[in-house]
Order: C-alpha cells, then structure tokens, then sequence
C-alpha cells in the first residue's frame, strides 16, 4: 500500500481493470530479481529498433517468444540471434491469478495461458509512443505489471492513437490487465516520474513493465 488511503480498483474502459498495490513488497523485489537473471542472457537486454531506424528508449528482453517490429520469433534475430529464454511456470501461474483477481472470474483466469513476456526497462527520460500490441494471434487480455517509478500511463481507444484517452497513474506494485473489447486499444507511456518508487521494491531507479501475452502462435517448422 503506497499510501493511508488505499486506491481503489478502477475500471478504466470495457475489459480494462487497473487494481492498485496487487504485488506486495516481496513479491516485487522477487520480480526484480528474476529480471535481473533474465537480462543476463542468452539474449541481451537491448533498445529495439523501428523500421524507421530509430531505437525505442525503452529497454527490453523477453520470454517465451522474441519481440521485435513487428513480429515474434523464437530467436533473437535483431540482438545476437540467441534463442529466448522459456516463459516459467511461475510467470504463467501469476499471469492466472491476475487475470482471475482483474475480472473477478476464477475460470477466467484458469483459462488465461501466456506464452510470451516482454519485460521493459524504462530510465527517467524514457517513453512509449500510442500503440496496439497486435502481433498476436490471439485476443486473450495482456497483463501488465508495474515495478519502480510511477509513470503516466495512457489508455486510448481502438481507433486510432489521439483521443479519447484515458492518463492513469501506475504505482509500484500496480496490475492493469486490458482484454475485451479493450484488447487493441491504442496506449503509451508519455511521462516517468524519477525518484517515486519505494526503495523497499528492489529498484534504485527506473520503472521495470512486465507484460504477460498469449501469442496464438505455433513453433516454426
């Protein structure tokens, strides 16, 4: 709990649930050491690279399947061609009860079977321009996980990338899950605020984004 008064769960859009301070000190830190193991390798942690050319600000690596603009592979085609690292049980098993404790719906969340996860490392100058995350085959909800310094989060609409939107405020520890009718809504992140993350959660500085996915996608032959 990050203040006196805690937050409440708040419905930002259909099928789009943010639940304040859902991981515990403990279970942060515990993510943060898993991250720290994860970037490690086989394959590097590594701002990716537009079409345009441009590097993202944000840092990532993932699990299960690769991310790159735009498509997965299993390998890491654009950062040393290494192959990733498999999604652990346990990730899956949180992603579950996430889901599960979003949309108040143990079935739900029993059915919910993640197979990639993009973890983001963002510094205090870094940001997310409008997006959807449609490589997927699949429309199964994205779990998205806070860790470190708060940031604005943007929530948009299907169609396109201006408004309507919605700017939350994502804390340490903070769920926000978005599936439904919710699934390809456009969202960024415009703004971290450096120097706002409770030392206790594991990260001295930055913003650590855990995203859980389900791909819908089958190994290549």
């Amino acid at each position: 709990m990050s203040a006196l008064i805690p937050r409440p769960r708040r419905s930002v859009a259909g099928g789009a649930v943010l639940v304040p301070d859902w991981l515990d000190l403990d279970e942060q830190r515990g993510l943060v050491e898993a991250c720290r193991g994860w970037v490690r390798g086989p394959v590097p942690m590594r701002a990716a690279r537009l079409p345009t050319g441009h590097a993202m600000s944000v840092q990532t690596v993932c699990l299960g399947w690769h991310w790159q603009p735009y498509r997965y592979s299993r390998t890491a085609d654009d950062a040393g061609g290494g192959r990733v690292l498999p999604l652990p049980e346990w990730l899956v098993q949180l992603g579950k009860r996430a889901v599960a404790d979003a949309y108040g719906n143990r079935v739900v969340g029993a059915e919910y079977e993640p197979d990639a996860a993009l973890i983001n490392f963002y510094d205090g100058t870094a940001r997310m321009g409008m997006h959807r995350d449609q490589e997927e085959r699949s429309d199964a909800p994205v779990v998205s996980l806070s860790i470190g310094d708060t940031c604005t989060f943007r929530f948009g609409n299907t169609e396109n990338r201006g408004r309507p939107y919605t700017d939350v405020e994502l804390e340490s520890g903070d769920l926000f899950v978005f599936g439904g009718p919710s699934r390809f809504a456009y969202h960024g992140v415009p703004k971290v605020l450096p120097g706002t993350a409770d030392p206790d959660c594991g990260l001295v500085s930055g913003r650590l984004n855990i995203t859980l996915r389900v791909t819908g996608l089958a190994d290549p032959r």
